[in-house]
């Protein structure tokens, strides 16, 4: 009989699961930018994972095709001033700019979910002291600060992403510290403080699980300035090195010659529109799904 009811509270365990899943699966669908989002989203995240498989031509090989060629069969985004397919080149350069995005919030993630909690949960004198470092490095414009460190490090691709992780810590490290300070007046908190729970166990199973989810929605939003960063350092000649492909190195070179072909420059920009309309609208669409205090149909 045990038995049998545990294995009954575990089937409707799962099927609560499932229905959740599918709740939210539904309120997606009905959502036709959320949709419309997801769709660009996985797009471009499968044409970056499977850049070096479904590129027509090497993007850095010179003279594939005639110079500055217009959209034909054999290219259909026309080639540059090298005569490199501008279509490869644009599939390679989501491909870095999927890595930017990826490697530099996961880090500015770790960090400043780790900030955030010790500072939320922390004494006051330790949050008055991390707030002051924050603010610090927030104060500085974004653009400013990338010209500096580049110009100290020099221009690479690990440059961009260092650059773009210290910029974006104080923002996810100021979210999770206010969402940990207003959890930690909890009255289960306090409860558990008062039966002897250690803080890791706080942090770790009542905080953490609470707060993770608003952090990832708020970084999936987060993606499209970062994609735009990387490509602004790029198109200044900061960002990532020739003959490495970048959505902002194809802008530069076609801005170069927009008065003999008009395609890199569209070429390059397309993918920078599209990228931001995605992430943002799925971005939009989570968050009315996963935050109750947002939905849109309360």
């Amino acid at each position: 009989m045990v038995a049998t009811a545990e294995t009954t509270r575990s089937e409707q365990t799962d099927v609560r699961g499932d229905s959740a899943w599918v709740q939210h699966w539904k309120q997606l669908r009905s959502n036709p930018l959320g949709l419309f989002g997801l769709v660009l989203v996985v797009l471009m995240v499968g044409s970056a994972v499977l850049a070096d498989v479904i590129v027509p031509y090497d993007p850095t090989q010179i003279l594939v095709g005639p110079r500055l060629g217009p959209p034909s069969w054999e290219h259909p985004l026309g080639t540059d001033q090298l005569g490199r397919d501008t279509l490869s080149r644009v599939i390679m350069g989501g491909q870095v700019a999927m890595l930017v995005a990826v490697a530099a919030l996961s880090v500015a993630l770790s960090i400043g979910l780790l900030l955030g909690l010790i500072a939320g949960f922390g004494p006051r004198w330790l949050d008055n002291g991390l707030l002051l470092v924050l603010d610090s490095v927030r104060a500085f414009p974004v653009i400013i600060f990338a010209l500096a460190v580049i110009t100290l490090l020099g221009p690479s691709l690990t440059t961009v992403v260092l650059v773009v992780a210290i910029t974006s810590i104080p923002v996810y490290a100021r979210v999770v510290r206010t969402q940990t300070q207003s959890l930690s007046d909890n009255e289960y908190i306090l409860a558990e403080r008062a039966m002897g729970a250690g803080t890791p166990r706080i942090l770790g199973v009542h905080i953490l699980p609470n707060v993770i989810g608003p952090l990832l929605i708020l970084a999936s939003m987060d993606v499209p300035l970062v994609i735009a960063l990387e490509a602004g350092l790029s198109f200044l000649g900061m960002g990532v090195r020739p003959p490495t492909p970048s959505w902002g190195t194809i802008l530069n070179n076609g801005y170069n010659y927009i008065q003999n072909s008009p395609w890199p420059v569209i070429a390059g920009g397309i993918p920078i529109i599209l990228t931001t309309l995605g992430f943002t609208f799925l971005g939009e669409a989570l968050r009315d799904i996963f935050d109750p205090k947002l939905r849109r149909d309360v």
